[in-house]
């Protein structure tokens, strides 16, 4: 999944016109969700927060206002007030999907400004011939992927998520070819503290701008083609050694491994002419509209099957779902139809069809039953999602070691296998600065979040430590939209000169940091900002690593204790936990 709100996280200048990397989405099938943005007064004395309802350190952002500019005159006359007051400021999008504190503006609690992109939604040019497109920093990927289609142009890779634009051949904000910026400057004639800078193909610059986070600006496209997608399911046994190979035949393909079943599923995904038969559709089961009351009911189940610790009915439970998912194509559809949309593979349909979904953001307007499945107001599933990029020469040994990890405590990652299990993608070297520092696969892991901070959640220790191994073992660099506080420990540190080029062009563009916080000062590690909160039950949230007991639950059992594979992590292990029985 890739959206949330990371308009100006880390080049505070780039938030205003420019696009967003995990941000975005619009709206739920038929039952809205509530705005990110809610305000005491018309427009002023304001909270933000995410389409999640919650920040990774549960703290509320409280913000002085909120401004909705329509155009870009208007955007600057924000920044240019804004600017003059000398108040720090930060983009938000309509829907927020960014898990971080991406979109909370930095100086004194609630003195801050949220600029809103909300009205900045359009397509501002299409030239078919050229293959490139113009539009504003608020558009989603569903309004893209139409907007492109009906001119015969398919947007190469997206996130499977609408609108979170993440990858060329793996990334899109590698086609990012230009891009307009509001940036505060000197006051100048007319008393305008703000200015647009135009940045171009060539411009170092825009090798900040295209990941500040996830922006965009002028998009690079090419004549429309078909994608052919099966499932493929194998015994995981020694995969790790083909998934190096995997990743540099497919164009389009993803590994999802299932670490309970032991199973791994191969998505055979290749490009087709656009004569090739075929009306399908990609319309991810977890991105459908849902019934409020299924959802509700599956995060009971969770809530219930964690309080008895029970690994074994968890893991058997993510066995029937992942069997049920792919049976029915796990979204895919060969054609619209009230019986069966599903009825065998490959699935062949056009790539503006086939790349990403959401229909939950679509549904009829006066459907109030159903919704996505993470809305707050219904009681949805409430997750967490660490995500990370490994260099490809690493990735066989990562896996080997969670698979270690999985032999001594079967069953301990159920909760993955409940979430679509490790998904695995792959995306190339970037010269962006904050881009992808080598060929690496994209590890997603999505698992179940306790509502009470203080209370572990069930194999709590396992899953810390996947986490540690991932970022310090093998020196992971975090997807900026996701991941706990522990995620982006050292961050900075791990895209060396790149991230000094990076800060450079912050201080061109934002020399005061208005655009600036503490916490992406702690991710870029400058300024002396720390991102580790080192508080009692601080690990239970990731807000640090252990490294005394305290920082677990230990009136609850658990303490810090050493890893079971990567010996330096410290993780909040229950003391005696048992070994749940193997896999069934």
């Amino acid at each position: 999944m890739e959206r949330r709100n990371i308009v100006g996280v880390l080049l505070p200048t780039l938030v205003v016109v420019v696009g967003i990397l995990a941000a975005v989405v619009a709206t739920v099938a038929g039952s809205p969700p509530e705005p990110i943005v809610k305000c005491k007064s018309v427009n002023s004395d304001c909270t933000v927060t995410n389409t999640y309802g919650v920040f990774p350190d549960r703290t509320t952002c409280r913000v002085a206002a909120v401004a909705y500019p329509a155009d870009e005159a208007e955007l600057v006359a924000v920044v240019s007030t804004a600017t003059a007051k000398k108040q720090h400021m930060k983009v938000v999008t309509e829907y927020g999907h960014s898990i971080p504190k991406l979109s909370c503006p930095g100086g004194p609690v609630g003195t801050g400004l949220a600029i809103s992109t909300q009205k900045l939604n359009r397509v501002v040019a299409i030239d078919a011939k050229a293959r490139r497109m113009t539009f504003e920093a608020g558009i989603t990927l569903q309004r893209l992927f139409a907007a492109a289609a009906a001119e015969g142009l398919p947007l190469l890779h997206s996130p499977y998520w609408y609108g979170l634009p993440l990858r060329k051949g793996s990334a899109v904000h590698e086609y990012v070819v230009g891009m307009r910026l509001i940036v505060p400057t000197a006051a100048a004639a007319g008393g305008v503290q703000a200015r647009v800078v135009d940045l171009r193909e060539g411009d170092p610059d825009l090798l900040a701008a295209k990941v500040a986070l996830g922006v965009l600006g002028v998009v690079s496209q090419e004549p429309m083609f078909k994608r052919s997608i099966t499932y493929r399911v194998q015994r995981d046994q020694a995969f790790e050694s083909t998934v190096s190979s995997f990743a540099t035949t497919t164009e389009f393909g993803d590994i999802a491994w299932y670490p309970g079943p032991e199973k791994v599923v191969y998505r055979d995904d290749v490009r087709l002419l656009v004569t090739a038969p075929g009306k399908g559709k990609n319309d991810f089961n977890g991105f459908q509209p849902q019934l409020s009351v299924l959802i509700s009911t599956l995060r009971k189940s969770e809530e219930l099957l964690e309080a008895m610790e029970n690994s074994n009915g968890r893991c058997i439970l993510a066995k029937i779902q992942m069997t049920t998912s792919l049976a029915t194509g796990a979204g895919l559809k060969n054609h619209e139809s009230s019986l069966t949309d599903f009825t065998e593979y490959p699935v062949v349909g056009n790539q503006s069809e086939m790349q990403s979904s959401g229909s939950c953001l679509t549904g009829e307007d006066d459907d109030l039953l159903k919704a996505c499945i993470w809305d707050p107001p219904i009681d949805g599933l409430f997750y967490r999602q660490t995500a990370f990029s490994i260099p490809m020469p690493d990735v066989a040994a990562f896996v080997a070691d969670v698979k270690k990890l999985h032999a001594q405590r079967p069953g301990s990652l159920c909760g993955l296998d409940l979430y679509s299990g490790l998904l695995m993608r792959f995306v190339r070297n970037s010269t962006v600065y904050l881009g992808k520092t080598a060929d690496c696969a994209d590890f997603d892991m999505t698992y179940f979040r306790s509502k009470d901070p203080e209370d572990p959640p069930l194999d709590q220790d396992i899953l810390e430590e996947v986490e540690q191994m991932a970022f310090f073992k093998y020196g992971a660099v975090p997807h900026w939209g996701k991941n706990r506080h522990v995620g982006f420990i050292g961050a900075g540190d791990k895209y060396g000169d790149r991230r000094d080029r990076f800060v450079a062009a912050m201080v061109k563009y934002d020399g005061e940091g208005l655009f600036s916080s503490d916490w992406t000062d702690a991710v870029l590690g400058i300024r002396g900002k720390s991102l580790s909160v080192e508080k009692k039950g601080c690990a239970l949230e990731g807000l640090c690593i252990c490294s005394r007991d305290e920082h677990c639950a230990p009136a609850k059992g658990y303490f810090c204790l050493r890893g079971l594979v990567y010996e330096d992590a410290r993780v909040c292990r229950k003391s005696g936990t048992a070994t749940p029985p193997l896999f069934t």
